[in-house]
């Protein structure tokens, strides 16, 4: 009697010991959340860009989803959307029927079932797809307000902003336009001046001189705290020598020459590859190689107050070919300057305004310098790194520096293509082989019982 009691009173302390495991993994399951992604690429978890672009987003952000009760795509909607909220806690998602408010329809200039508003600080971006891109570049573009430009010299055979050729910077521009940069082009012949909104002037390579008084508009816009990136390709004289002055940059005449090239597989001793960076904020962080077709090197020279950081430089093994580059094979002789050379360099300096000048606070001034412009046009930008170099030191000319290196990259593509004998292969096994064999084992095992 007293071993059963004793097993009875076992028995129960193991059931109250498993229910108390029970609620305290129920408990623990309602504190604390734990979720694994599997996927492919991780298409379910936000990558570290998005997180990034998040973090700098420190107000409330509303997500507007214009879809009626019931939707199914709502619901898909929303997965896509609380990837973002897990992240940051303050974001709200709402649902509005179109049919029951049609005021707000209106007021958010919605054009069909399923659209998305999303809004920060009062501002307001539409979404026409709710994709990890698609949403970082909206809050990009969201999370800087005022009507800054980024302004394109026009005029003089500088690379256009127009589609139409594989040295234009069209594309360039576009990327420009997705991270919430506005830009515009501006020829100083039509328009004597400079913007005063004019966050950036771009100077893309011109292929034909400026005129003096062009000259003196740039050089007084510089000289009075604006912010410059200068492309100068080895194949046209970079001209507007105030400015060099100015600056202390010698832009040197001649194409740099990269003996390893064949190693690298860039196809042509000119083809710079940028493997790895000097210390520089534009490129901390960027790890992807650059490449740079045919450039020119540049010497720089304290002057000004101007503080220089190289930001692309070669290896020792490089030089200037001062001569002819199409005669024949290029070799290193006494008139070439010997590496290594520097390709790229940025300039700051903590810009006090005169009694002249017409903002009247201090700011950071910066310019960037590069010998290549090809590196950003619509035939290279996609190469490699390239377009993220170019989106890293515009958005540092603007003094958007909680913005490099923030971009999501690509989906990967998740469609399987087969050829048409693996097709076919696949179909006749299905559809011919597959219930064949299932009716010959039929009929054999049929057989062996009709024996027995």
């Amino acid at each position: 009697m007293k071993d059963k009691k004793q097993v009875f009173a076992q028995q129960a302390i193991n059931g109250l010991l498993i229910i108390a495991v029970i609620g305290l993994l129920g408990f623990l399951s309602v504190r604390f959340k734990t979720e694994l992604d599997w996927t492919a690429g991780h298409r379910n978890t936000l990558t570290e860009a998005s997180v990034k672009q998040l973090d700098q987003m420190k107000d409330p952000i509303t997500f507007y989803v214009f879809a009626p009760s019931g939707a199914a795509s709502r619901q898909t909607i929303s997965e896509d959307l609380e990837r973002y909220k897990r992240d940051k806690k303050n974001i709200e998602i709402k649902f509005v029927d179109p049919g029951a408010d049609p005021q707000k329809v209106r007021d958010f200039n919605v054009q069909y079932i399923g659209q998305v508003v999303v809004e920060y600080q009062g501002r307001r971006e539409t979404l026409n797809a709710t994709t990890e891109p698609a949403i970082t570049s909206a809050l990009q573009r969201l999370s800087y307000a005022g009507d800054k430009w980024i302004v394109f010299l026009e005029g003089h055979g500088e690379r256009t902003l127009t589609e139409g050729t594989q040295a234009s910077f069209s594309h360039f521009a576009a990327a420009l336009k997705d991270k919430g940069l506005k830009v515009r082009g501006l020829n100083l012949i039509q328009n004597p001046q400079i913007p005063d909104n004019t966050s950036v002037l771009v100077i893309a390579s011109p292929t034909k001189p400026l005129l003096p008084g062009e000259e003196k508009i740039i050089t007084d816009y510089v000289n009075h705290g604006g912010n410059l990136l200068w492309l100068a390709d080895p194949d046209n004289p970079p001209g507007i020598e105030p400015l060099a002055k100015d600056l202390g940059v010698t832009w040197q005449n001649g194409y740099a020459i990269f003996p390893d090239y064949q190693i690298l597989g860039t196809g042509h001793p000119g083809f710079f590859a940028a493997i790895s960076y000097p210390p520089n904020p534009v490129t901390e962080g960027l790890d992807m190689v650059t490449l740079f077709p045919l450039v020119r090197s540049l010497t720089m020279t304290a002057v000004n107050d101007w503080y220089t950081k190289p930001l692309l430089k070669s290896e020792e093994s490089a030089w200037l070919e001062t001569g002819d580059i199409n005669a024949g094979a290029v070799k290193f002789d006494g008139n070439d300057i010997k590496g290594p050379l520097m390709i790229g360099a940025t300039l700051t300096r903590d810009f006090k305004p005169g009694p002249d000048d017409k903002t009247d606070k201090p700011h950071p001034q910066r310019i960037g310098l590069i010998g290549d412009a090809d590196f950003l046009s619509d035939g290279y930008l996609e190469q490699l790194g390239n377009e993220q170099l170019g989106l890293n030191l515009m958005q540092w000319l603007a003094s958007r520096d909680a913005q490099l290196n923030i971009n999501v990259p690509k989906a990967q593509d998740t469609a399987l293509y087969l050829p048409g004998w693996a097709t076919m292969f696949i179909a006749g096994f299905f559809i011919a082989l597959l219930p064949l064999g299932l009716l010959g084992f039929g009929v054999v095992r049929w057989a062996m019982r009709r024996r027995r």
